[in-house]
Parts: C-alpha cells; sequence; structure tokens
C-alpha cells in the first residue's frame, strides 16, 4: 500500500494507476519515500510482474501545487518526452495524470535513474565542474518553435523583495534592489531546466570517477537566459557550500564553454534577480538539505550566507 506521508491517506487509487500504466501484471511490492523534495512527494516504487523493476512516482498532495499540477506536470511530461533524444541523463516519462483524474493526487510516472544526490562540502569543489558542464549540455538542447517550454518567469520583482527583518546592513538590500529596476536585458534565449542546483542531480561514482548520472525536476523548465540558470545554481552553491562556491560557478560555466552576457551590468542583473528571490525565507530551501544530511545548515546559517553572497556579488561588480 502506498501512503501520503503528508496526509496519512491510502493511495489505492494511485496504486492501481501505476500497476496498470506499467502493465505486464505489474504489482507494487514497496514503496520507499525519497527524501528531499519540497514541492511534491516523491516515491521509489519497486514493481514485480513480467518485468520486475524500480520505478518513482511523483505525487503533488499540498494545496497550492495541486492547484497547479496540470500546468506543473503536463510541463514536465512534455520535457521528458523532448529530452528521451537529447544527451541529458534524464528519468524516461512513463505515465503522467495531471489533475489526478484517475489517481488520489495529480502524478507522474517515471523511470528510476541510478545516483544519489550530494550535498555534503568534501568533494563539492570537484563536483562544481561537472555542474558546470551538465548545465551547458542543458542549454545546448535544441527545441523547435513547436517543443520550446514556456518563456522564463521571474521569481520576484523591486517590490516584491523583503528585506530580513534582523539585517544589520539594509543598505546592500537596497542596492541590489535598485539593480534589478530595471527591464530585463536583451539576451540569447536557450533552453533552461529554471531550477538546476546539487539538489536536483544525482551522482555516482567516487573522486576522479565521480559522474553526473541523473537530472531530476523538470517541472520548471523554461526558454530564457543561461545567465539565469547559472545564476541559480550560483545562490545555491553559495547557500550550500558559502559563499566562494557561489561566486566561482559562472567562471566554472564559461571555462567549460558556455556563453553568458558580455554586458557587466547585464550579468549582474540576472545575478541579483534570482538570488534576491530567496529574501526573506531563505532558510525554507534549506528544509529538504537537512533532510539529506546537511543538519549544520540552521536557518541563521543561511539567511547570512544570502546576505553575505548579495554584498560580494554587488563587490565583485564594483572591482570588474
Amino acid at each position: 500500500m502506498i501512503i501520503s506521508a503528508a496526509t496519512g491517506e491510502s493511495w489505492d487509487a494511485t496504486r492501481l494507476w501505476v500497476q496498470r500504466s506499467l502493465g505486464g501484471g505489474a504489482t507494487v511490492e514497496r514503496a520507499v519515500a525519497l527524501r528531499g523534495g519540497w514541492s511534491s512527494e516523491m516515491r521509489r516504487l519497486d514493481v514485480r510482474g513480467e518485468r520486475p523493476r524500480s520505478v518513482v512516482l511523483r505525487s503533488f498532495v499540498k494545496e497550492f501545487y495541486v492547484r497547479h499540477a496540470p500546468g506543473l506536470l503536463g510541463r514536465e511530461a512534455a520535457v521528458l518526452t523532448l529530452l528521451a533524444g537529447a544527451p541529458v541523463p534524464a528519468a524516461e516519462l512513463i505515465a503522467v495524470d495531471p489533475d489526478g483524474t484517475h489517481c488520489d493526487h495529480p502524478s507522474l510516472l517515471m523511470s528510476l535513474l541510478p545516483g544519489e544526490v550530494r550535498l555534503d562540502d568534501a568533494g563539492a569543489p570537484e563536483r562544481a565542474p561537472l555542474l558546470a558542464r551538465q548545465l551547458l549540455a542543458i542549454h545546448r538542447v535544441e527545441a523547435g518553435a513547436a517543443d520550446r517550454p514556456r518563456d522564463y518567469e521571474a521569481w520576484t520583482d523591486p517590490d516584491e523583495v523583503e528585506v530580513p527583518e534582523a539585517t544589520r546592513r539594509p543598505e546592500v538590500w537596497e542596492r541590489a534592489v535598485e539593480v534589478i529596476r530595471r527591464q530585463p536585458p536583451a539576451h540569447r534565449p536557450v533552453f533552461l531546466h529554471r531550477d538546476f542546483h546539487p539538489g536536483n542531480v544525482l551522482f555516482t561514482g567516487a573522486g576522479a570517477q565521480t559522474r553526473v548520472s541523473g537530472v531530476v525536476d523538470w517541472v520548471e523548465t523554461s526558454w530564457g537566459p543561461a545567465d539565469l540558470d547559472v545564476a541559480h545554481c550560483s545562490t545555491n552553491l553559495a547557500l550550500l557550500h558559502g559563499v566562494p562556491a557561489g561566486l566561482g560557478f559562472a567562471g566554472r560555466y564559461t571555462a567549460a564553454g558556455g556563453r553568458l552576457s558580455p554586458d557587466p551590468d547585464d550579468r549582474l542583473y540576472w545575478r541579483l534577480l534570482d538570488a534576491l528571490a530567496f529574501a526573506p525565507y531563505a532558510e525554507e530551501v534549506a528544509v529538504p538539505w537537512r533532510a539529506l544530511g546537511r543538519a549544520d545548515l540552521t536557518d541563521d546559517l543561511v539567511g547570512r550566507r544570502l546576505e553575505e553572497y548579495i554584498a560580494a556579488v554587488l563587490r565583485e561588480h564594483a572591482r570588474a
């Protein structure tokens, strides 16, 4: 039986849908909750039948995400279909019920990718170039006009930024907000993951044999500036591993062959547009990270790192 961690409800309808979608006399033998998710409940389902295997079930149970599930899951299903022929390690789409017609909750069923999420500080410098090369491969995915995802959406604007009450440097926030108080810069659009960060990347191997084995969570996939994906990963790295890790990621991306805006002011805009979207609740992103073993990422530490990162980005731009 599949049980919701959020509500305690049995998911009999979902289980039957999974078994029908897999065919071949498939029976769900075991459901194992996967840690690290925020918007949805994720499970590995071990299945027996003509083709014994493990698959992954993604279900939206929180009210906000249930309301938006048709768009989110529909987009992810389309993206997984598109990526089936691309050099990106994404899951194979098996079935989708975006509005919960057949399931207890809106759900998507996909193949299980190898590997694991790695968020520890040990090995982070070695993983960063792998992240950069993988992000570049995503940006090089070709999509015709009919297959392109939606245009990107900004996740904040100058009038929505909430300065953390505990800040001792309000001037840093004021300067950063002024940077994004302009029209978005012109850019060369590419295929964006839009939520690319270490929590959505799987790795296998160790040391020099470490490899990216999967990229997950394609519900926000968009069409827009490469700078925005790079900025998002940079902010997450700063919160996870400290300011230098965040500042250095753009250089790793360009060293891998990626192209960012040639205008320093435009690059600053994209970096701060992303970073300011985390205010004032940066600590919320650390909730799934703590579930994956990063107990050191306290609310205070993550909030402090965000402010330090924004200040460092402004200083770096001033010296350029």
